[in-house]
């Protein structure tokens, strides 16, 4: 019987040993394609670092084209701009204004 008592009880060793050991790879499986799935995703999280930036980039661009847009508009309304377009478009001039012709070689 001591015998069949230590044939027994390496079988279980070894049954253990297996057993530790498809565990063992089985962990280190996962744990490779868990860093690789945090590569990837160290990889994204820069592109789209790079991305956000850019898009603050073009946020203030926007911002400060709306700005001067404003302003232009505000310029728009005064009486300067109004008398800038009668000069320019119109040909308009003020009462106490002398206009200056340039005359055509030729004629």
């Amino acid at each position: 019987m001591g015998k069949t008592h230590k044939k027994s009880a390496k079988k279980k060793i070894s049954y253990n040993r297996m057993g530790m050991l498809a565990i063992a790879m089985v962990v280190c499986i996962l744990l490779a394609g868990l860093v690789y799935e945090s590569r990837t995703l160290q990889n994204r999280i820069a592109i789209y670092d790079a991305r956000a930036e850019e898009l603050e980039e073009s946020i203030q661009a926007e911002k400060d084209r709306t700005e001067e847009i404003d302003e232009l508009k505000e310029y728009m309304q005064t009486d300067e701009f109004a008398e800038e377009v009668a000069r320019d478009k119109l040909g308009l001039v003020k009462d106490n204004e002398i206009v200056f012709k340039e005359s055509q070689e030729g004629q």
